[in-house]
């Protein structure tokens, strides 16, 4: 690519992200995967310090734009929005219609292995692009590309208030059940895009599978298949207690 043309795309990306960087270097290093530095240098060089500090700003950025929206909420319910909004997926999610993939700085093998398109990847520089918004030019500009980013899922109720696993282990709680076990049953799929098929266990109760494109991904979808079979429990709830 041309040093016009990934000008061009990183004004285009700045222009989906919601801010025009007085410094265009912290973009520049918000998309560098560690695969595509130096070895020894990459901490330095590559978007992972930068990752650290958005995870914060993120955080405080959301929770504030929750405590405006929902008034009469009270903290446990805060608390699950919160959550919600800022796991890995929603990250990714956000990264995804940034369309970041087609900007990151990849090595070679990354970039052969499908890099572009990893969800942990994809989450990590979006968080990485959130702390170089709020070094290049501060919190109320990082939480207005937040409020961009993520007030649409915040709107949208297509969560529930407690992940499966959290309502599961309430649901054990509430009958005197020992916390429920998870095991990994099985990995499929290739190293880059692999399946795990996870089961979850209650005292007293038959196991329930799950299968996700990540360990925690696969146990939230056993303890919803659990929950689903023992206490009519839909994922498409949003709140309320699941027994």
């Amino acid at each position: 690519m041309s040093q016009v043309r990934e000008e061009e795309g990183l004004r285009a990306l700045e222009g989906r992200v919601g801010h025009a960087f007085a410094d265009p270097s912290l973009l520049l290093l918000a998309l560098t995967h560690i695969s595509a530095v130096a070895s020894g240098r990459g901490r330095h060089n590559s978007y992972q310090r930068l990752e650290f500090l958005g995870d914060r700003v993120l955080g405080l950025a959301v929770a504030d734009m929750l405590y405006a929206a929902f008034p009469n909420a009270d903290e446990g319910d805060l608390s699950r929005r919160l959550a919600g909004l800022v796991r890995r997926e929603s990250c990714a999610e956000v990264a995804l219609a940034w369309d970041v993939g087609a900007h990151l700085r990849l090595g070679d093998g990354e970039a052969q292995s499908g890099g572009r398109g990893k969800g942990a990847i994809l989450a990590d520089v979006c968080e990485a692009i959130i702390a170089a918004v709020f070094l290049d030019a501060g919190f109320a500009a990082a939480s207005a590309v937040v409020a961009k980013g993520w007030e649409p899922m915040m709107r949208l109720p297509r969560l529930p208030l407690r992940d499966a696993k959290t309502a599961l282990q309430e649901w054990a709680q509430a009958r005197g059940r020992p916390t429920p076990v998870y095991a990994e049953i099985c990995r499929s799929g290739p190293a880059h895009a692999p399946e795990f098929t996870i089961a979850v266990t209650v005292e007293g109760f038959g196991a329930a599978d799950g299968m996700g494109s990540s360990k925690r991904a696969g146990e939230q979808a056993a303890a919803s298949a659990f929950l689903a079979r023992e206490a009519d429990w839909s994922p498409a709830e949003s709140g309320g207690d699941p027994s």
